[in-house]
């Protein structure tokens, strides 16, 4: 079956109506060269220097979230999913500050909305790729929803903006988001596909072709998954850094806090046995207060 693909936008300082029109109505954007490729190599090069420091330090955990650990085409340690990264650089933390994401902020109007540096798993880098060892190569099914419930609040609007680092056709896998399902009833929300363990298309999904600098949007309650490349080694890399744009009280992250049961959740695998084992290691936990030039 395939996939179609959606339209995309040009984003300048402003959303203008045609944005908003779109996103209200579907729960999704797709912004091209939102960044230079530059400012790219700038990214790339900071990703790849904190997942050097992490590895090098044994840190397994930042606030509570634990690290996604996997091997590279080359056999090497990766680490496939890092939370609050900006935390450990200057050039990530600056770039928060872009104006342009200010502007992101009245997609969830009438509610006040924020930049979530501090909150949730902070600003986070996914990184997936094929390999026969590989711990993170797809995404089933899922809204950001039920996360709030897990911390024990009610389910407030959010945003997941995600700055795509290589180009990633649409039939090399990648996003797909199920249009217009960011208004649906709560049943709906919770019980619509099966959280995390569906990875099957839907009829109704969408696409993207991406280009490294694009910028995606999605309303945290709209359903998405990321498909699974069929390809095998260094074409199948996609790398995405996701900023959450938060509602609700001010609730940040610190060094003591506690790993949320959703992730205790992610970390359960079985072994060849079919015992349970937890694939989440107790190591160092990191402080997040502390920007490492």
């Amino acid at each position: 079956m395939s996939t179609a693909s959606n339209p995309h936008f040009v984003l300048d300082n402003n959303l203008s109506a045609k944005h908003l029109e779109f996103f209200n109505a579907n729960g999704y954007l797709h912004f091209k060269n939102f960044i230079e490729r530059g400012v790219l190599s700038d990214i790339l090069r900071e990703v790849k220097r904190i997942q050097d420091y992490l590895i090098d330090n044994n840190i397994e955990k930042i606030n509570g979230i634990p690290l996604k650990f996997g091997q590279d085409t080359d056999g090497s340690l990766l680490i496939q999913r890092i939370a609050f990264a900006s935390q450990y650089s200057t050039l990530l933390s600056d770039f928060l500050k872009d104006e342009r994401f200010q502007g992101l902020l009245k997609l969830l109007n009438p509610y006040e909305a924020r930049i979530g540096e501090f909150e949730k798993d902070g600003l986070v880098v996914n990184h997936y790729v094929n390999t026969p060892t590989s711990a993170f190569t797809q995404l089933g099914w899922h809204t950001d929803s039920p996360r709030d419930l897990f911390l024990g609040s009610k389910i407030l609007p959010m945003l997941n903006v995600g700055l795509h680092l290589d180009d990633c056709p649409i039939e090399n896998g990648g996003l797909r988001v199920l249009p217009g399902t960011h208004t649906q009833s709560l049943f709906r929300l919770l019980f619509r596909k099966k959280y995390f363990i569906d990875n099957k298309p839907d009829n109704k999904e969408v696409g993207f072709d991406i280009s490294a600098g694009d910028l995606t949007i999605h309303d945290g309650r709209l359903w998405h998954r990321v498909q699974q490349s069929p390809f095998q080694g260094e074409v199948s890399r996609r790398r995405v850094i996701y900023i959450p744009v938060v509602t609700g009280a001010y609730q940040p992250k610190h060094a003591n806090s506690a790993t949320p049961f959703y992730h205790k959740l992610a970390g359960l695998k079985r072994n060849p046995n079919g015992r349970i084992n937890w694939s989440l290691a107790e190591g160092k936990t990191a402080t997040a207060q502390k920007k490492i030039a």
